[in-house]
């Protein structure tokens, strides 16, 4: 599965109404470690079909980094049913990732 790019305008529709779980990336073009992220969770992404990654530019999308009380990035946010299980801030090696995501 691809990654996809999320705003206000269908963020509802692809994070919170989501049937699977979502991974949501908060994120800004200057950050050099969202950047050294951004392959690694393509990786996963295409790795993975029972969930979703999403990413979302701070930037872009500040009233949604303030509704979820994202202060730095890259800033990675699990959602299960519409709601938040889990978070985790700054960059991480990919199996941190995949154990934040374990148990699907």
């Amino acid at each position: 599965m691809q990654i996809v790019e999320v705003d206000k305008n269908n963020f509802k529709e692809e994070v919170i109404d989501s049937k699977i779980p979502v991974l949501a990336d908060f994120n800004a073009d200057w950050c050099g470690p969202c950047r050294m992220l951004r392959p690694v969770l393509d990786e996963i992404a295409s790795e993975h079909d029972d969930f979703k990654i999403v990413s979302i530019n701070i930037d872009d999308e500040d009233e949604l980094a303030r509704e979820y009380f994202v202060s730095s990035i890259p800033c990675l946010v699990l959602f299960k049913n519409g709601e938040e299980t889990s978070r985790s801030v700054g960059l991480r090696p990919k199996s941190e990732i995949e154990n934040m995501l374990g148990g699907e």
